[in-house]
């Protein structure tokens, strides 16, 4: 990844700090992004003292001015971009569909599916100006099944396949793949809120008998981004430990 500059939403935890951290350790130039400012600062100063090259950019994803910024900072600072990992998102409300409310219901429409828009129509711009680009969108197991309970978690989950493969078809021949990555139930502060019961019983949902890492999807983020996979776009994969083959 040396001299290629990525972008990632979501970065001050989780999946999103695993593989900016990732990136930067094979050599790119990582724009932090998040909500939460100083989590996302600790994030790039990791990075930075393991001799990485980060900044912070501060973005709330649902909001379309602030998407385009991150990524005008990105060019502004770097000169370029070449890799979006678009990985910001939310759990948000828990309720059967009768019983959510209305503006739970926008809340996660806004962060987990109209920002993947957002950052696309902002990031491929910047791409095809370097005739190149690789975008890795952030799904879930939820956006091929459904999930009691998780009405627009889902429904967001499922639309961000279907956004992937339609920029997939749109953007290829120009050189700019795009893909999605469905993990499972991963073992990130997202679950912080679960007790020791609702996360045993999370785990026997899991044929392979545990939730996956951040590391472990970061791994896949990173092959998706780099040249290695050059012949894939508009593909989705799941990392689930087995979870869908049920």
């Amino acid at each position: 990844m040396e001299k290629k500059t990525v972008i990632v939403t979501g970065a001050a935890s989780g999946i999103g700090k695993a593989t900016a951290e990732l990136f930067a350790k094979q050599g790119a130039s990582v724009v932090v992004s998040d909500i939460l400012e100083d989590e996302g600062n600790a994030t790039t100063e990791s990075i930075v003292a393991r001799g990485g090259r980060a900044s912070f950019f501060k973005t709330d994803v649902a909001n379309p001015e602030e998407m385009e910024a991150l990524v005008n900072f990105a060019v502004e600072k770097y000169g370029r971009l070449d890799v979006a990992v678009n990985n910001a998102g939310i759990g948000g409300e828990l309720n059967p569909i009768a019983d959510m409310s209305i503006e739970g219901w926008q809340k996660v429409i806004a962060v987990n599916l109209n920002s993947l828009f957002y950052g696309m129509k902002y990031q491929i711009p910047a791409m095809l100006k370097n005739g190149s680009g690789s975008i890795v969108n952030m799904s879930s197991i939820l956006g091929n099944v459904g999930f009691a309970g998780s009405a627009a978690y889902c429904a967001a989950k499922h639309g961000v396949v279907g956004i992937t493969q339609t920029a997939a078809l749109e953007y290829s021949a120009q050189n700019i793949r795009v893909n999605v990555v469905g993990p499972a139930f991963i073992d990130t502060p997202l679950l912080n809120a679960l007790d020791a019961e609702m996360k045993r019983q999370l785990v026997s949902l899991h044929p392979i008998g545990r939730l996956g890492s951040s590391e472990e999807v970061a791994e896949l983020i990173l092959w998706l981004g780099s040249d290695k996979s050059s012949f894939v776009t508009g593909s989705y994969y799941p990392i689930d430990g087995g979870y869908l083959a049920r």
